[in-house]
């Protein structure tokens, strides 16, 4: 029997590595370059990248349940999912707006904790608080899903 910290270990490495590949090798261009803007077209664009990313995680998991034995509850591991999708449309609607003037989302959020003068000043300081956001988050699915296992 797989304890949850080996499960969860295992869930994070999955959803790590998967969040990687799906946020650099899956999204295309057309998505990475207007998921950020305001409206419809930049919500249409980062769902769509969310869509893929969230596909990618789900065969990681997949994968690692099978290949491990971890005996992954799917209704654990769906909600985990649901929480890394939701968390990470809420992140990539910044895309490349980080350093606004009027920050909104979570770009706001990273202002409000003392993070503005960093972002204005640092070019890298977006992409670095985008990345930070999204392994936190993965981080959090990655302990819900763990701690649970298929009976």
């Amino acid at each position: 029997m797989t304890s949850p910290a080996a499960r969860t270990a295992a869930v994070w490495a999955a959803l790590s590595a998967s969040h990687e590949v799906a946020d650099f090798w899956v999204q295309i261009d057309a998505q990475a370059t207007v998921k950020g803007e305001p409206g419809r077209d930049g919500a249409i664009a980062c769902a769509k990248h969310v869509a893929t990313y969230t596909a990618t995680q789900a065969l990681a998991l997949v994968a690692a349940d099978r290949l491990l034995g971890l005996r992954l509850d799917w209704r654990r591991a769906s909600l985990g999912l649901a929480v890394s999708a939701a968390t990470h449309y809420a992140a990539d609607r910044q895309g490349g707006h980080w350093r606004d003037p009027e920050p909104r989302g979570v770009a706001k959020l990273a202002a409000a904790t003392g993070h503005a003068a960093w972002l204005q000043r640092d070019p890298n300081a977006g992409p670095s608080m985008d990345q930070a956001w999204h392994k936190g988050w993965l981080a959090i699915a990655a302990v819900f899903v763990g701690a649970g296992r298929r009976t």
